[in-house]
């Protein structure tokens, strides 16, 4: 009778962590209101994701569950490590909360991110092993994409970028889906294929080559070229990536500063903006070079401290301030480079500390893991997504963006690649043996 009721239980609890990975999942890729009006101005704030009060609760609320269920699991205590270099960070940003001009709205943007952080973690640890993982991600992933596509076929107005719309009209015919941006949009096309072909690999090929080739329609007609061509850089990438061994450190952050240095020269320096020219390179980056300018002058200005977590963009003391008259870069959502913006929120500090957790621990955690050969095909989706993350994120500002896909899946890699490199280490009760302790799942 006790191992009648045990098997019982844990159906239940296999169910409730089913269901709650589900809603975690819908909530950031789908959100609570998706195919919204483009002609809303405060859409585009931050590609639609603007936080609200509703948000805020759902997000409160989602996070006491995953918790909850987060304490119970035996290898929580991984998780719970990978915290200590995000605390550094938390508490950084709120010093620089103090610098703000609404040290109280940055305050609760800092608890809301803090959250946002403890949710993508935790999520990883509620799929049974490395197939309910895939199985789970699949269904949901091509669920996301085919609503996307189901608006474009049904409701057009909503999911295509119009003419007509309040802004940015030249994206016209752009598809967008249920997300507010096509840029959003496509990112989350290219992390969908990124799933898709893992699922294929996991023994669910029909499943996944369908969540691939729809996504890959999607990326394809969005727009998003930046995407489109990150998305057959990243795979060759990701294959260099796993056989360079040591270099590997050298070979991604190499790359980052590179990348920024042209990017950032373009925004100040005539002599590169002729050289990109000259190759046939847009040097204003689709006019991302006048919001650079504007965020350099601003770092110039207070380099140690910043203005807080999401405190300078859009305030009124930039929009009414004294550049409003010679640049329209003082109404963009963000820099449109997460690592300037970091720049902008917390300082030198800050960006110091956000490269130590984004770049250089998963850059380890993919060595240790790739060393070990756990779930290989798991490793490989993440270091996928975390490259593509990375890169991405010097053209757009994914950091700290806390109602979108895009953070939230860029963490999952993250976290999910320190239980990847540690994943032999947990050890669970034989009646119910944790995935990680099997090396087959992460925390997925």
């Amino acid at each position: 009778m006790r191992a009648a009721g045990g098997e019982a239980d844990e159906d239940r609890s296999g169910r409730f962590s089913s269901v709650l990975f589900v809603i975690v999942f819908c909530y950031f890729w789908i959100g609570i209101s998706p195919f919204p009006s483009a002609n809303d101005p405060d859409l585009l704030k931050a590609y639609g994701n603007t936080s609200n009060l509703i948000n805020q609760l759902i997000v409160v609320a989602m996070s006491f569950v995953v918790l909850v269920a987060f304490l119970q699991h035996p290898a929580r205590h991984l998780v719970l490590r990978a915290y200590v270099p995000l605390l550094v960070i938390f508490l950084w940003l709120l010093v620089t909360a103090g610098f703000s001009d609404s040290p109280a709205t940055a305050l609760r943007r800092i608890v809301y991110a803090g959250l946002v952080c403890m949710c993508s973690s935790a999520v990883l640890l509620l799929p049974r092993n490395s197939t309910h993982f895939a199985r789970m991600m699949g269904w949901c992933m091509l669920f996301a994409v085919c609503l996307s596509l189901a608006g474009v076929v049904l409701l057009p107005q909503r999911a295509i970028h119009q003419a007509s719309d309040a802004l940015e009209q030249m994206l016209a015919g752009d598809w967008r889906g249920h997300f507010g941006h096509k840029n959003v949009a496509a990112a989350a096309m290219v992390y969908a294929v990124f799933f898709g072909l893992y699922v294929a690999r996991s023994g669910f090929f029909k499943l996944g080559a369908l969540l691939s080739v729809c996504a890959a329609v999607f990326l394809l007609n969005s727009g998003g070229k930046t995407s489109a061509a990150m998305l057959p850089a990243v795979l060759v990438a990701a294959w260099f990536f796993e056989r360079i061994g040591p270099l590997r450190i050298v070979v991604v952050a190499g790359g980052l500063i590179v990348m920024n240095t042209i990017l950032m020269s373009a925004a100040v320096s005539p002599s590169i903006q002729a050289l990109l020219t000259s190759m046939g390179i847009d040097p204003t980056f689709t006019d991302r070079a006048s919001i650079w300018e504007l965020a350099l002058s601003a770092v110039a200005s207070r380099p140690f401290t910043g203005y807080g977590l999401q405190s300078f963009w859009q305030t009124d003391a930039l929009v009414n301030g004294g550049k409003a008259a010679s640049t329209w870069a003082v109404t963009a959502a963000n820099a449109h480079n997460g690592y300037l913006d970091q720049l902008i929120n917390g300082g030198v500090p800050l960006l110091v500390l956000m490269v130590i957790w984004l770049v250089f621990l998963p850059c380890h955690h993919a060595s240790v893991a790739l060393r070990r050969g756990h779930d290989m095909a798991l490793t490989r989706l993440f270091i996928r997504v975390w490259l593509f993350s990375l890169f991405f994120s010097c053209l757009e500002n994914p950091f700290f963006s806390n109602n979108g896909p895009i953070w939230f899946t860029m963490l999952l890699s993250v976290f999910g690649l320190r239980l990847q490199a540690y994943a032999n280490l947990v050890k669970t009760p034989e009646a119910r043996p944790a995935p990680v302790a099997r090396g087959r799942l992460v925390a997925a």
